[in-house]
């Protein structure tokens, strides 16, 4: 290649000439840059319980007394939206009064969530909440109601989004329960709070 661009250059250095352009216009040329600065603000949104959850009423299945210590189940949904964009997570907490049936009293440590709640994301996407609750975990009863436990949590960093989880409670019934002229009932009260 060297013998050959030297003999070029002494015998047609117009084709040396012509070699140096072909190469030159091999090279694209730099092009004009344009810099944008996109933005955009983000604004908090709520937290709040969503799509009518809790529920205002939960139905245990009918029991008959048979002698022995009894256990009913039932499940009920908490759709929490946390829209707040901050991360903290969020709690949710619960108290009761006992169940009763006129003088008839059921123990205040009846009812227990026994596992961890099952949780779906609404949309198709939710940063899924991770609890740090440990169960089974007694919901606390009296008849002045107690401070609250929380029941479910989202870890800071989770539960972002829209998302459902159902605990399934069970009502422990003893073998000593007396039966009602009417249906045994307690009230509930759940908060939503920020932060685990």
């Amino acid at each position: 290649m060297i013998a050959t661009i030297t003999h070029l250059m002494r015998t047609r250095p117009w084709a040396l000439a012509a070699l140096a352009f072909a190469a030159a216009a091999v090279v694209p040329s730099p092009c004009a840059a344009a810099v944008t600065t996109a933005s955009v603000m983000l604004n908090a949104g709520s937290l709040a319980f969503v799509n009518g959850t809790p529920a205002a009423t939960l139905h245990f299945p009918t029991t008959t007394l048979n002698g022995a210590n009894q256990t009913v189940s039932a499940s009920l949904a908490f759709d929490v939206d946390d829209a707040t964009g901050s991360g903290a997570g969020w709690n949710v907490s619960a108290t009761s009064t006992p169940f009763t049936s006129g003088s008839h009293t059921l123990p205040s440590t009846a009812t227990t969530i026994d596992a961890a709640p099952d949780l779906v994301c609404d949309l198709l996407a939710c940063t899924p909440a991770t609890t740090l609750v440990a169960y089974p975990d007694t919901l606390p009863a009296g008849a002045v109601a107690p401070p609250p436990t929380t029941i479910f949590d989202a870890a800071a960093s989770t539960g972002l989004g829209e998302q459902t989880f159902t605990a399934v409670w069970t009502l422990a019934v003893p073998a000593g329960a007396l039966a009602g002229a009417s249906p045994y009932t307690s009230t509930w009260t759940f908060s939503l709070d920020s932060g685990p």
